[in-house]
Parts: structure tokens; sequence; C-alpha cells
């Protein structure tokens, strides 16, 4: 590393963890409204399914198993 590199190094990562707390709220009021549209997805699942003529067990399995899939910190997971 050359001097200008090593001086700017430590403004890089003040400069990061400024930011941090910012992504931070940022991917929490994202996965938030994630959520909620999940959520009313859902709730069109389950009706659609139900006009089908599905038993009640089924429609909440299979619910459940949508539900499952769109939550944003299991997919952080498994992305690690």
């Amino acid at each position: 590393m050359n001097r200008n590199a090593e001086r700017d190094l430590p403004k890089l990562l003040g400069s990061l963890l400024l930011l941090l707390p910012k992504f931070t709220i940022r991917f929490g009021i994202q996965a938030f409204l994630f959520k909620a549209k999940a959520h009313k997805a859902a709730r069109i699942f389950r009706r659609e399914l139900s006009k089908q003529g599905l038993s009640d067990t089924t429609i909440q399995r299979l619910t459940q198993s949508y539900l499952e899939t769109s939550d944003p910190f299991k997919l952080l997971k498994t992305l690690r």
C-alpha cells in the first residue's frame, strides 16, 4: 500500500461505520414491508384455495409453507 491508501483506509472504515446503522434500519423497514406484502398475498392465496374447495387443514398447511418461504431473515440465513 502506498501512503495515500494507508491514510484513506481509516476514513473508509469510519464512513462505513457511520452508514451501518442506516443500512440496518433500512433493511428492517424493507423486511417489515416484505412480510406485510407476503401476509396480504397469503390471505389472497387462502381465499383462492377455499374457492377451489380444498379442506381447511390442507389450506392451512399450504399457506404456512407459502409464508415460510417469504421470511427475509430465513433467506439471509440460507445465503450465509
